[in-house]
């Protein structure tokens, strides 16, 4: 089974991700931002990240830094979530990042479930 951490700072954007991804069959864990979410990738290394841009305390650029400078989490893909006022020039720092996909909020269960498809192909 396909484990998704969905790095969040907002409860209900979590369990809403849950409901949908739990439907079709991947096992979720959300973790309520960034210190918990490096956390939690270190004890077990999902398969996937979503991950949240806009964050108090630690931004996802900062944990998505983390993430790739780590040789344990370094290979788990990572679609970021950003708002949807996002400018190009931040669209254009994703892509540079290296930052396997992103989907802008809101966005349909469609449109997840196609990037976490094509994410996941990729990896294979």
């Amino acid at each position: 089974m396909t484990r998704v951490l969905c790095i969040e700072d907002e409860p209900d954007m979590i369990e809403l991700l849950q409901l949908l991804l739990q439907r079709q069959g991947l096992e979720v864990t959300g973790a309520r931002g960034g210190k918990e979410g490096l956390a939690m990738v270190e004890q077990s290394p999902p398969d996937l990240i979503l991950l949240d841009i806009m964050m108090p305390e630690m931004d996802g650029w900062e944990v998505y830094n983390r993430l790739k400078q780590n040789p344990k989490s370094r290979h788990i893909p990572v679609i970021v979530v950003t708002a949807r006022a996002q400018a190009s020039e931040k669209v254009t720092a994703l892509r540079e990042a290296g930052v396997d996909d992103y989907i802008t909020k809101p966005f349909g269960p469609t449109q997840l479930l196609e990037s976490i498809e094509r994410v996941l192909d990729r990896k294979q």
